[in-house]
């Protein structure tokens, strides 16, 4: 079961959520960090997420961000963004956003 989530209504909806994980790739692997990004003027800024995630920033600017649920079997927010490096920190552009579950019985 997927929510769409409009962009204008992401900082709102984030208040539901705590601690996400930032994913990137500049090959075939992802790699994933647990971050804490801060939202304001329509991006979000993630304090030194680390050298591998900035430096797969640098290569790939595609992004997502996964909050997993507070609670089971509550909802998951992901956000697929675009991504620059501002020196150690990854600032990221939300282009979507959704709130997700597998379906009752799936």
């Amino acid at each position: 079961m997927s929510i769409p989530v409009a962009i204008d209504r992401l900082a709102e909806t984030l208040a539901d959520f705590d601690a996400g994980y930032l994913l990137t790739t500049a090959d075939a692997r992802v790699k994933a960090v647990s971050v804490v990004p801060t939202y304001a003027d329509g991006v979000l800024r993630i304090a030194t997420p680390g050298r591998g995630s900035v430096a797969n920033v640098g290569a790939n600017a595609v992004v997502t961000l996964l909050y997993p649920p507070r609670e089971a079997p509550g909802f998951s927010l992901l956000v697929d963004g675009t991504a620059v490096v501002d020196g150690d920190n990854v600032v990221v552009t939300p282009g979507s956003a959704i709130l997700h579950k597998p379906a009752v019985g799936a």
